[in-house]
């Protein structure tokens, strides 16, 4: 009898530990985070610093989720809307502050934007903003007082590039978009070429009108460049689809634990071209919308997808309003393309006990098929077609990017040039690349191959297990065989570092479609992706 009971007391536990729901052990821990904050509001030996300790409570605790679920509070709101809208309100221009106790630069202003209108060029400096020195200010501090509401005025003192003189320029503000079609026109005469950066809101009606104005020049093939675009909005993407698909078409589905977060979107407009041979470009930085476009025209055998394999991004995020103003990005769905397939890579609700995540490996993926049968995998984002080696770049490239320096000559450039050919027929010359070593030969950057940063990291680790001593012979004979200088470094790479000096210079003369022209030149993968052959549907 006293196991019996004791049996019937253990099942009550267990029901009694099943019960309790995920909001009771949500508010529990609610009211346990609450009496925290009351103690340590009371008790603590100095004063609390309760914005801070609760930010970092609010971000630890979203971060043990995934990264794209975060908090925005009232005062980082515009931050969210220029990701979303691609807008602001201000001159539109990047500027650039070397010193904190020097002046301000006018480094790139954007076609069409107020700073263009009045004339404000790169190389000219801003010494006054509304009458207060920009000395002692930071870049961050200037740049809030340049924007504001548009059609408010700011006036700055600026001391002139070309003529050398000190004016007064009064800017009305303006409504400044950064368009996510960054470029478009025709490679040749078979070939048009779409570069877009981003799924901003209005970004389809920039991919309509730039294909019909293709297709006006006697566009007969196209490539939709969608490398490096890291996504945006889901609506924009199924826009984008139905230029080319019946209406009607499924896109895209997202499914969620809550019902409202389940739907399915169709294209609803009329389409532009259903003949028309496509080709999307992609690559390991293609995330989200610019998978669910590729992978829903790979699904439908409309595009013949070529590049790398995709980022793996296959998480929704609906903006929700909190009190006092702020807003949570929150994941609320997984999305599904046509063929039924999840292209998230990424499983963030299995983690280690170190908190990390691991990628689905490809053994656990699952085959799907597109419209005419042919085989696609899920889990692993967006599989290309056609293969397409993307070009890689020394280690020396990136850190002079990095650190800016690439930006800066380009600044030091415009000083002693007062204009050069047309983007068509502007190249480097040899003796501005000198002027480039010159130049970089005096700066302080990290310049290491990859071979000397492994070297490095060897012999740091030979020196913690006490081994070092034991080689030194041997490791400075092999250091002074992969030393190389500065400058000797520079001149053995500038077949790679002339085509991002000749961008950066480009656009500071022609603004930013101009450096499109350039990388287009350069671009090797986007080349052999137009001598490829397409897949016959």
């Amino acid at each position: 009898m006293k196991k019996i009971l004791t049996a019937i007391i253990l099942s009550a536990s267990c029901l009694a530990a099943v019960a309790q729901s995920n909001s009771f052990k949500l508010g529990r821990w609610v009211e346990t985070r609450n009496a925290i904050l009351r103690e340590l509001n009371s008790s603590y030996v100095d004063t609390l610093p309760v914005n801070r300790i609760s930010r970092a409570a609010i971000d630890a605790m979203l971060e043990s989720l995934d990264p794209y679920t975060v908090f925005v509070p009232e005062e980082e709101n515009e931050d969210l809307e220029m990701m979303i809208h691609k807008t602001y309100g201000g001159i539109g221009a990047v500027i650039y502050k070397p010193e904190k106790d020097g002046n301000v630069i006018i480094n790139e202003p954007y076609a069409g934007s107020p700073a263009q209108k009045y004339d404000l060029r790169c190389g000219d400096e801003i010494m006054e903003i509304d009458g207060q020195s920009v000395v002692g200010l930071t870049s961050q501090e200037c740049s809030e007082k340049m924007r504001g509401e548009p059609g408010t005025k700011v006036t700055f003192k600026v001391r002139k590039l070309r003529p050398a003189e000190i004016v007064d320029v009064t800017v009305t503000r303006d409504k400044v978009r950064l368009p996510d079609v960054e470029y478009f026109g025709m490679l040749n005469n078979e070939f048009g070429y779409i570069s877009q950066t981003g799924f901003a809101e209005g970004v389809a009606g920039e991919v309509r009108n730039a294909v019909l104005e293709l297709k006006k020049q006697g566009m007969k093939k196209l490539v939709l460049d969608l490398r490096g675009n890291g996504g945006g909005l889901l609506s924009e993407a199924g826009d984008i689809v139905s230029l080319f698909v019946p209406k009607g078409s499924v896109v895209v589905t997202a499914k969620g634990r809550d019902p409202k977060s389940n739907y399915t979107v169709c294209t609803t407009k009329d389409p532009v071209d259903l003949e028309i041979p496509i080709i999307v470009l992609v690559d390991g930085a293609s995330a989200s919308a610019s998978e669910i476009v590729a992978g829903a025209l790979q699904d439908m055998d409309r595009a013949t997808v070529m590049g790398k394999r995709t980022f793996g991004k296959g998480l929704v995020q609906t903006i929700r309003p909190l009190p006092f103003g702020g807003e949570l990005k929150l994941t609320t769905s997984k999305y599904y393309t046509p063929s039924g397939r999840c292209v998230q890579a990424i499983d963030y609700s299995n983690r280690s006990d170190d908190g990390s995540v691991k990628h689905i490996p490809d053994s656990l993926t699952r085959e799907f098929r597109t419209a005419h049968g042919r085989t696609v995998r899920d889990g692993g984002g967006i599989t290309p077609d056609v293969d397409i080696d993307m070009r890689e770049y020394s280690r020396l490239v990136y850190s002079l990017v990095a650190y800016g320096l690439t930006e800066q000559y380009a600044l030091e450039f415009v000083r002693a040039h007062e204009s050069i050919p047309a983007v068509e027929e502007f190249k480097l010359a040899d003796d501005d690349y000198e002027a480039f070593i010159g130049f970089a030969r005096g700066k302080d950057f990290d310049y290491r191959s990859s071979a000397r940063t492994y070297f490095d990291k060897m012999r740091e680790e030979l020196r913690k297990d006490g081994i070092e001593q034991n080689m030194l012979s041997e490791l400075d004979a092999l250091q002074k065989s992969i030393e190389m200088d500065k400058e000797t470094f520079l001149r053995l790479k500038k077949d790679e570092i002339v085509p991002f000096l000749e961008e950066e210079i480009a656009i500071r003369y022609y603004f930013q479609q101009a450096g499109v022209k350039v990388r287009i030149r350069y671009d090797d993968a986007l080349w052999k992706a137009l001598e490829s052959p397409l897949i016959k549907f």
